[in-house]
């Protein structure tokens, strides 16, 4: 049989028929599967959206990336941990609201892999709770994906979640990175590898300059840093930035007891993309 082709009205009625119905007959909640309640564009529901909002504590963090230590005698004088101080990252901080495990993991890959960007103003506030209230910032860009990616998700994570925090902060919003090459998955890689993979993934648009400004950089995940390192060099060296901080809503937890006369090394950071 023959399928029929529809026509221009056809297609707009069916359009307005896809958005509709998941608001009117919603959906289960794609992280406890139990049925929503309400009528929400957001398919997760509120205690899952909640108990996914557990912020990241540890009594010792690296001054630099974060990193939760079980331990003060892991960290130098400066409160520098081993991975920054034996690799320069190239940005100045970092902050992420929680640990990149549980529910918040589950909650980010429903926003990103399940394509589901009416996340990003729930999540928008929970990197507005991980901000440091006593930090100024000139701009904020976010972590750009190649288009190819981009394409393939229909949207880019982090640019919406900057454009939220942005218009929640007023802190000017700047589209200044983009990506010239699409690189192979971050994920089981050394450190040595990651940066090795994103060397030269980076270039600024057309003219545009962040001389003696502090930036902040905006994504969803902070692995090993070194997407993000890439970037902050990028912005430093070609833009002139001063300053660049990092803000993701997560970060894989490199938690680990490590002291300076221990011949272990430190342990790698786990999990799927991100910087």
């Amino acid at each position: 049989m023959t399928g029929k082709v529809l026509g221009p009205a056809q297609t707009l009625l069916h359009g307005l028929i896809s958005l509709a119905v998941p608001i009117l007959l919603p959906d289960d909640c794609r992280l406890c599967g139990l049925p929503l309640g309400n009528a929400s564009r957001i398919p997760v529901c509120p205690e899952c959206l909640a108990s996914a909002a557990q912020p990241m504590e540890a009594e010792y963090l690296c001054t630099r990336c974060r990193s939760p230590f079980l331990n003060r005698e892991s960290l130098s004088a400066d409160g520098v941990c081993p991975a920054c101080e034996a690799e320069p990252q190239g940005f100045d901080s970092a902050w992420s609201y929680g640990a990149y495990d549980g529910k918040l993991r589950r909650l980010i890959h429903v926003y990103k892999y399940e394509r589901v960007d009416t996340l990003a103003l729930p999540l928008a506030k929970l990197l507005l709770d991980a901000l440091p209230r006593e930090e100024e910032f000139d701009c904020i860009v976010p972590l750009p994906l190649h288009w190819r990616k981009q394409w393939d998700r229909g949207f880019n994570q982090a640019e919406l979640l900057a454009r939220e925090v942005a218009r929640r902060t007023g802190i000017p919003y700047c589209d200044l990175l983009r990506r010239t090459k699409s690189s192979k998955a971050q994920a089981g890689l050394t450190f040595a590898a990651r940066r090795e993979n994103v060397k030269g993934n980076f270039a600024l648009r057309g003219n545009l300059k962040v001389r003696d400004q502090h930036v902040l950089l905006i994504d969803d995940v902070l692995t090993t840093g070194a997407t993000a390192a890439a970037a902050a060099r990028l912005l430093k060296r070609a833009g002139g930035a001063r300053r660049i901080s990092i803000l993701t809503l997560a970060r894989a937890d490199r938690r680990y007891a490590w002291h300076p006369s221990s011949e272990t090394k430190p342990a790698r950071a786990s999990g799927t993309g991100g910087f």
